[in-house]
């Protein structure tokens, strides 16, 4: 498989066509036996360029504010009404709110507070617009505090005690998101308390959110338990119910290729390469995790040991210690796996370092630089 040559520069994120398609398929798949809605969130995957792909299976976009609603409805939703725009803020600003309700298909309230405060001014504006609030369950097996949506003083989602049953009025749906990376275990122990809590408050609704963090595309994820889960609740409660994945959409579908620019010795070889940790691969430091680097292993496990770090002046900005079968060299090209979900969406350009080029390797085997960044867009992020 082809994912580098020549006239293409480093660093550079590469999305392997044919994997995001195997990935649509299956969410697909999910979609069509339980009879849900997938929707994508951007907040993991907005590569813009695959969406002609994307949604040729999925109904649409979930977003996080007003820039990625615009995304949502300019790239994923132009001209067809078929696909959806749903927008959710923690808390929406007064100078948005109009142009949000305007292209927005579905508008998702934090709190009572908020939804009192805008629902009648959307509906003034967008009469077809579904409201709906974010619910706090409480529960959650998420992994890390940092990615913890229902963890204490959770500022996301509306709990029980603070529940306001003047929205009922209002609202077409619920939503809630409490899942990181997880299988379908945790979505069903998360249902246990929200059905608890909140199922008396279903009557008359139209559908019901589950959240993203739903690891479907991962190995080993029980997908026939989701269907089944999706399709007793369907019926039980005569709701529509969507998903909003983000990771498992761009899972395992790409790589971060970069070039070794030198190699030095501090007590150990540290190559330098022309990617960051911080400014490019941010989640292995937030959450953390070592990504995996093609043909490497463990520290120690192979015969040349390497500290991996990035060309930035921040002295953790490490990738981790890899060894290699042969030394490395300058020149040598450097890819670390799996780095097309909550990579180029939290890019910075800390240091004025290169933003990675965006490409996709099609199925036919061809490689299409789709963008690429200079110093513009270093410059212009300033003042």
């Amino acid at each position: 498989m082809i994912f580098y040559d020549s006239s293409i520069k480093t660093p550079c994120y590469i999305c392997e066509e044919k994997l995001l398609r195997n990935n649509l398929e299956l969410l697909d798949y999910v979609q069509k036996q339980s009879g849900a809605k997938i929707i994508l969130a951007l907040k993991g995957f907005a590569m813009w360029s695959t969406f002609p792909l994307v949604k040729q299976y999925l109904k649409g976009c979930t977003a996080s504010g007003l820039h990625e609603a615009l995304l949502a409805r300019e790239e994923f939703a132009k001209d067809d009404k078929t696909k959806e725009v749903h927008t959710y803020s923690p808390a929406f600003k007064d100078e948005d709110i109009d142009e949000i309700a305007r292209i927005s298909d579905h508008i998702v309230f934090n709190s009572p507070k908020q939804l009192f405060r805008y629902c009648n001014r959307v509906k003034n504006i967008n009469p077809y617009v579904s409201i709906s609030l974010r619910i706090n369950p409480e529960v959650s097996s998420s992994p890390k505090d940092i990615y913890n949506p229902c963890g204490t003083y959770s500022r996301l989602g509306t709990t029980l005690a603070n529940f306001d049953e003047g929205v009922l009025e209002y609202i077409d749906g619920l939503n809630f998101h409490a899942l990181c990376e997880q299988n379908v275990d945790a979505l069903e122990e998360v249902l246990v308390a929200f059905k608890e809590n909140f199922s008396k408050y279903f009557k008359g609704l139209k559908y019901i959110n589950f959240g993203g963090g739903h690891h479907i595309t991962k190995k080993g994820y029980d997908i026939e338990k989701l269907i089944r889960i999706i399709k007793e609740f369907k019926a039980k409660y005569d709701v529509e119910v969507y998903l909003e994945p983000g990771e498992a959409v761009g899972w395992e579908t790409g790589v971060l290729v970069s070039t070794v620019l030198d190699i030095v010795h501090n007590g150990i070889d540290i190559a330098i390469l022309d990617t960051s940790a911080e400014a490019h691969m941010p989640d292995t430091l937030a959450m953390p995790y070592r990504a995996d680097v093609r043909g490497s292993g463990e520290a120690g496990e192979k015969k040349y040991n390497y500290r991996l770090g990035g060309n930035t002046c921040l002295a953790g900005d490490i990738m981790g210690d890899y060894s290699f079968d042969e030394p490395l060299k300058v020149g040598d090209k450097i890819i670390f796996e799996d780095q097309i979900h909550y990579t180029f969406v939290k890019n910075t350009t800390f240091n004025g370092i290169k933003l990675p080029s965006l490409v996709i390797l099609k199925e036919d085997n061809t490689l299409h630089v789709t963008k690429e960044f200079g110093y513009e867009e270093y410059k212009n992020r300033l003042s």
